[in-house]
């Protein structure tokens, strides 16, 4: 796609007089192109498989200015042929792009057999045996490479006939090789399951183009693949059964029979597994359900054990840890942390300010007055970071405690390699998705106790599944329920006004400027949005002294529309960050130096998170890569890999799980009626630390608090603990 300003696609061609860079993994390259008609050799910039000096490039995209390197022609599409004159064929020789040929072995051979001599190497390779210095063996390897040279080259023209971006086909390329047109033209569904970035929709765009019928076999288990794949990202962990039907058909726009026989495949093959949820008929892709099956059995069977630690007198050890800390605590504290310590498994839940972090320091500091060992883990880094400063002791991200290989993604500590321990806590275990909560379990020795901590009431994970509120509703795990505020929480407005809403309740919110959470009312949406920018550029860093980028979070209920997170990161930036430079422009985005920015996926390899937040601090033009600073630590990306950040001004309420902020901005309109729910503006306001500033209609207000939860979630777990 062309970037924004390039209204249409110009062509160039000319010879490649300089390579000045080339990343053989993405592709990408600058180029140096002498064209007929220019004095000076062009720069080009775009992705090519493999390129050398003295090749020829045709290329389509655009001319444009850079403002740190001038005039270049950006291409969106660059084919490479050999070159056709002599002195071209000898620099391309020479280059060293064909291993077994140098610059002296280059001109004897353009000597010997001039513009011919790709066909000698071709067609009658024995010639090459005339050439002083050439033995069968140097032949053999000189011809290998050239033919392995020309198999790249006729996989990028199949590829780019059949409407392959040249990025992708470098990635196509590098993923199957030689095989490569063979895939695609067999089953170039396989591209969206073996591939990154390439999704059901892309590949079903090129299997047309190749030929795939509309009602094939594999476009239709391809289809059911991406429906269920769809819901997972929703968060469920099955369909019901018609809904995947109904859905597929729809997506591939084929009749209801069809999809049955595709389904019937899919399961007799074992990638889906047809299950029963509360009566309802249903399906889930084979890896979710056995995850479910998973964490239900390690549960049960982690509840069913004794403990690891002695018997301990709760009379005895709670005055003594109360003296320890310097602190009371309240009955239903109290009651929790007796709970603790006869319990191998316990759940402990509560809102904000009922003291959830108090009663986790007591019962670690009265098991491990009795020599039992904790760990501590949580699902983000900032929530593990949290856990270390409010307990004194070290706490790790859940896959570092796993110990991650960032190579292939898998982890150390799982069964027959598991943790050593006395007991595992891990908090904010409500983000916790069935996934990683399978494999967590399956590191969790039989000898092991377990405690998880966290807030029921808030949104469930981003990922499948509902772990917390399925283990709670089943009745199968013993839970301490904290509901008693604290009287120095109950001083803030924040708390009392979450623990309204999640009863249902019109929160009360400051006046006249004191406190730490208000409500600015706008009669409609577009003056919600003018009143949030001028709230977060303005009102509160004059009014609080808070820094509009370090310390100001805006949480949206919805990524699109005008009070969506997309929208307001482009206001914001255009306002927080006006003269930031350089910039680069990538995946429908802009990133400049000062930018707030999101990692959105894991990345196990430079150890940065879903939901990381961190500030661009270097975009280096030449060597495409943009330098990231995280929690002081930088981190570089390639430009190829800027799909994995966003802009982060502004995000979205489910973004923000696990993390806190010193103050949040949410706007609350009409706008986001589908998203209007209690769960996520209760969510939403916890999030904020220092203060809370809701920005929006009084009446969308109304209608999420009076509103229901979250939408239901298609999950087994709590029916296969009551098993």
């Amino acid at each position: 796609m062309l970037d924004d300003g390039q209204e249409k696609a110009e062509y160039v061609s000319g010879q490649v007089e300089r390579v000045t860079f080339h990343d053989p993994e993405g592709g990408f390259c600058v180029l140096r192109v002498a064209m007929r008609g220019r004095r000076e050799p062009a720069t080009v910039v775009g992705h090519a498989a493999q390129v050398a000096v003295g090749e020829h490039v045709h290329a389509t995209g655009a001319w444009v200015h850079d403002r740190t390197h001038g005039q270049q022609f950006k291409a969106d599409w660059i084919r490479i042929s050999p070159p056709d004159s002599p002195e071209g064929i000898e620099r391309y020789l020479g280059s060293g792009l064909i291993k077994g040929i140098g610059p002296h072995l280059a001109r004897q051979l353009v000597e010997a057999f001039g513009t011919g001599v790709f066909d000698v190497i071709d067609r009658e390779p024995d010639r090459l045996l005339d050439i002083p210095g050439i033995g069968r063996v140097r032949a053999r390897r000189i011809v290998d490479n050239w033919q392995g040279q020309r198999a790249v080259r006729e996989i990028m023209v199949f590829l780019h006939t059949h409407g392959v971006s040249t990025s992708r086909a470098v990635r196509i390329h590098r993923t199957y090789g030689a095989e490569a047109v063979q895939v695609l033209t067999e089953d170039p569904y396989r591209l969206a399951r073996d591939i990154r970035g390439i999704g059901f929709l892309t590949a079903d765009q090129i299997a047309r183009k190749v030929g795939v019928p509309a009602d094939a076999m594999s476009r239709r288990r391809a289809a059911l693949q991406h429906v269920l794949g769809e819901a997972v990202d929703q968060g469920h962990c099955a369909l019901p059964a018609t809904e995947l039907r109904d859905r597929t058909a729809a997506l591939v726009e084929l009749a209801a029979p069809l999809i049955e026989e595709a389904l019937v495949l899919e399961v007799d093959s074992g990638a889906l597994v047809s299950l029963d949820i509360d009566g309802t008929p249903a399906h889930a892709l084979a890896s979710l359900d056995a995850a479910e099956r998973t964490v239900a059995d390690r549960l049960t069977s982690l509840a069913a054990r004794p403990r690891p630690w002695p018997d301990i007198d709760a009379e005895r050890a709670v005055p003594w840890i109360e003296g320890r800390l310097g602190l009371a605590l309240s009955a239903s504290q109290r009651v929790a942390v007796t709970e603790a310590l006869r319990s191998r498994l316990l759940v402990l839940t509560g809102g904000p300010g009922v003291g959830k972090t108090t009663v986790l320091r007591a019962i670690l500091g009265i098991l491990m007055a009795k020599g039992v060992r904790p760990l501590l883990a949580a699902p983000t880094g900032r929530a593990a970071k949290r856990m270390t400063e409010a307990t004194g002791l070290e706490a790790k991200t859940i896959h570092r405690l796993l110990e991650i290989n960032p190579q292939d993604g898998r982890f150390r500590r799982r069964p027959g390699n598991p943790l050593e321990g006395d007991l595992l806590v891990v908090d904010e275990s409500s983000m916790v998705d069935v996934v990683l909560m399978a494999h967590l379990l399956q590191a969790v020795p039989e000898s092991m106790g377990m405690l998880l901590v966290g807030d029921v009431d808030q949104l469930p994970s981003v990922g499948p599944g509902q772990v917390l509120a399925d283990v709670i509703a089943s009745g199968r795990v013993p839970v301490a329920r904290l509901t008693e505020i604290h009287r120095q929480s109950a001083e803030s407005r924040i708390v009392l006004a979450a623990h309204a809403i999640n009863a249902g309740q019109m929160p009360a919110f400051s006046q006249a400027g004191q406190g730490d959470c208000f409500f600015v009312e706008a009669a409609d949406p577009e003056q919600a949005r003018q009143r949030l920018l001028q709230v977060v550029s303005e009102r509160i860093p004059q009014r609080f002294g808070l820094d509009p980028v370090r310390d100001v979070q805006v949480l949206c209920p919805m990524n699109r529309g005008g009070l969506g997170a997309q929208a307001l990161n482009q206001e914001l930036q255009r306002l927080l960050n006006p003269h930031g430079a350089p910039t680069i422009e990538r995946y429908g985005q802009r990133f400049a130096v000062g930018d707030k920015v999101m990692q959105i996926e894991n990345d196990y390899d430079k150890e940065v998170y879903n939901g990381d937040l961190g500030v661009v601090r270097a975009i280096a033009v030449d060597d495409e890569t943009m330098t990231v600073e995280f929690d002081g630590r930088a981190v570089t990306f390639d430009f190829g890999d800027l799909d994995r950040l966003v802009l982060a001004y502004a995000t979205t309420v489910h973004k923000a799980q696990g993390s806190e902020y010193p103050a949040v901005v949410i706007p609350v309109t009409t706008q986001h009626y589908p998203m209007l729910q209690r769960h996520l503006l209760y969510t939403g306001v916890t999030r904020g630390k220092r203060l809370v500033v809701l920005v929006g209609q009084s009446r969308a207000l109304g209608i999420a608090v009076r509103g229901g939860q979250s939408r239901r979630r298609w999950s087994q777990l709590r029916a296969l603990l009551q098993r």
